[in-house]
């Protein structure tokens, strides 16, 4: 019996050592292991040995099995990155080949809208301020008012990360007011910037996706006003829209965040299918503002009797779909080369005031 699964070994260690493939590897395994291997079918017969051969033939056979196990499975580990290696040189594009020629970039009209309006803001003297798209609970709630269990923090329908030990959770940012905060806790006023970048929430149709792009401005001084607050949402709307007058009116609104708070509306036409700002008789909810709520600026230690400020918020998608005539977001991250063919924007041109933004 040792002579035999000896000799079995030396030619199962041999057939394993020259398989050329993982194909050829699993049949060796399967004639070997499987149901009605070899060394299954020696296993199969120690039922019948006397308990002296059972005792000797029984942790030789078995010796085999874990021996010849571990042995395929470095010989399959072996394959496995010779044929990733195989693949990837099959795969391999030069990159010193010229491009074909409809491989031409194309900037997005997500990013040909950042552009256009931190160009217009930037007119203005506002600077830009980033942050990370994952956060706290203390920058993207507390800070900005929105006490424990409050029902408005449902409301934003937040993707968390697991617990913490201590109970806490990291979140993606439902909005770059976060970014304010930070700004506000880093620096003293007079504070004037635009904070731009992703947020994320559990929503999905289609003019919501759950990953989606935002442009906030936060303005702290001394003296400041809604009457401020409107100058600067009005110009920005007739610079981005590129109209000589438009109409706007506020509503009254509720964010935790501002006291008072607004919902801001332009004036449209919505006939023949398409929406032109600036003329016509209907109303198009365009973002959300208002004067920064005291608790706010307290928590981030600045004094609400010596400095005042107004911020604002604004979808930066959303604009991209009015501006240019976009029906439905979900294209714009479908990866589709015909849709950027379509709706891009040439690269070597950047939006400015001067010579037009689009």
């Amino acid at each position: 019996m040792t002579t035999n699964i000896a000799t079995l070994e030396t030619e199962l260690t041999a057939a394993v050592e020259t398989a050329a493939d993982e194909a050829a590897l699993e049949a060796v395994r399967v004639a070997a292991l499987g149901k009605k291997g070899s060394v299954s079918e020696l296993l199969k017969g120690l039922g019948g040995m006397s308990p002296e051969e059972r005792q000797l033939a029984g942790p030789a056979i078995n010796g085999l099995k874990v021996r010849l196990t571990d042995l395929i499975a470095a010989r399959k580990a072996v394959l496995a990155e010779a044929a990733l290696d195989a693949r990837l040189m099959a795969e391999r594009v030069d990159v010193t080949l010229p491009a074909r020629p409809r491989l031409k970039g194309s900037v997005h009209p997500v990013m040909q809208v950042f552009e256009e309006v931190q160009a217009i803001f930037a007119d203005m003297g506002f600077a830009v301020a980033e942050g990370p798209d994952i956060e706290d609970d203390f920058h993207n709630f507390t800070a900005l008012n929105f006490p424990e269990k409050h029902p408005a923090r449902d409301m934003h329908d937040t993707f968390f990360f697991n617990e913490k030990e201590d109970g806490s959770r990291m979140l993606l940012r439902t909005h770059t007011s976060p970014v304010q905060v930070r700004t506000m806790l880093s620096q003293k006023p007079p504070i004037r910037i635009t904070a731009p970048g992703r947020t994320f929430r559990c929503d999905s149709d289609q003019t919501h996706t759950p990953m989606f792009h935002q442009i906030e401005g936060l303005v702290i001084e001394e003296g400041i006003h809604m009457g401020h607050l409107k100058g600067v949402l009005m110009e920005f709307m007739r610079a981005f829209f590129e109209v000589d007058d438009v109409e706007v009116r506020f509503r009254p609104h509720h964010f935790p965040f501002t006291e008072p708070s607004a919902e801001m509306d332009v004036r449209c036409d919505r006939s023949g299918g398409q929406i032109r700002i600036g003329t016509g008789s209907s109303w198009l909810e365009i973002l959300g503002c208002g004067m920064v709520h005291p608790n706010v600026l307290r928590a981030c230690g600045i004094d609400p009797d010596v400095h005042q400020g107004f911020a604002f918020g604004m979808g930066i998608d959303r604009l991209a779909m009015l501006k240019y005539g976009i029906p439905d977001l979900r294209d714009m991250f479908a990866a589709d080369v015909r849709w950027i063919d379509h709706y891009g924007f040439t690269p070597t041109v950047q939006p400015n005031l001067a010579t037009g933004l689009s």
